[in-house]
């Protein structure tokens, strides 16, 4: 089975898992064209996977509805996806094309944002980016700290594919808050030269996330050190932790 990343809007990626035969699982197509474009070579899609209820993640959902009649959209229960055929919540499985979707439940960036993942990828939506994370729209920093505990909980060895090529933006950030971190720099400067050659940075292990992902290490002392001196004050706990590195990651400018 192929993994394939189909590039949309300014800079979404639609993941593709594809069968040999055409038949494919599709996550988060907010617009249908990269897939229809596809689907006029020969691709079928069998399931279509739903992280969260935002426009640029559902949008091409009925399009590829009314192209594959009766496919199956799996979405969180989540009054707003209007779409979905199945709803899934935590600890569930979804079995589609032989492969096993484990489901995860990681509110933060909305309050019903779950993540999907097999035994070799994890397809996290907007709740986890490299070197970053979504922003909270709906959720709030305890809730974040929870889901990004559970993510680091993950096997190493899994490919992180999320929905946005944000890491070079992220690398500058995390850079600020944890500048010895020496696999970040490399981290940086790799996603640097794929970028110079318009070359995805995803997907990238988990492995690397825990080691350069300042919201998958709000535990480590370089972070805690960083955040309370941003915040002028000694933090708390990690919820501290994690709400002031989230804030300030909002209103951060290169």
């Amino acid at each position: 089975m192929r993994l394939t990343a189909l590039p949309a809007f300014a800079d979404n990626y639609i993941w593709t898992l594809i069968e040999d035969e055409g038949a494919a699982v599709v996550v988060d197509p907010g617009d249908a064209a990269p897939v229809l474009a596809l689907a006029d070579q020969g691709l079928r899609v069998d399931t279509i996977l739903l992280t969260h209820h935002h426009d640029d993640h559902i949008g091409g959902v009925p399009a590829l509805q009314a192209r594959f009649p009766g496919v199956r959209v799996i979405a969180p229960v989540e009054e707003r996806i209007p779409s979905a055929t199945e709803r899934v919540g935590e600890g569930e499985r979804v079995q589609a094309l032989g492969r096993t979707f484990h489901v995860l439940s990681v509110p933060g960036h909305t309050r019903s944002h779950i993540a999907f993942h097999t035994a070799e990828h994890l397809f996290s939506g907007d709740s986890l980016f490299s070197l970053g994370c979504g922003r909270l729209f709906e959720g709030t920093p305890s809730q974040l700290l929870a889901s990004m505990r559970k993510l680091g909980t993950l096997p190493a060895q899994l490919l992180l594919c999320c929905a946005h090529e944000y890491t070079v933006s992220n690398a500058v950030f995390a850079r600020h808050v944890d500048p010895a971190n020496a696999a970040l720099w490399q981290r940086q400067e790799e996603a640097l030269a794929m970028r110079r050659d318009d070359r995805s940075t995803l997907p990238v292990t988990l492995a690397n996330e825990f080691d350069c992902n300042p919201f998958l290490r709000v535990h480590a002392a370089p972070i805690r050190a960083s955040v309370s001196a941003h915040l002028g004050r000694d933090v708390v706990d990690d919820v501290d932790v994690m709400a002031g590195l989230r804030h300030w990651k909002d209103g951060f400018r290169a």
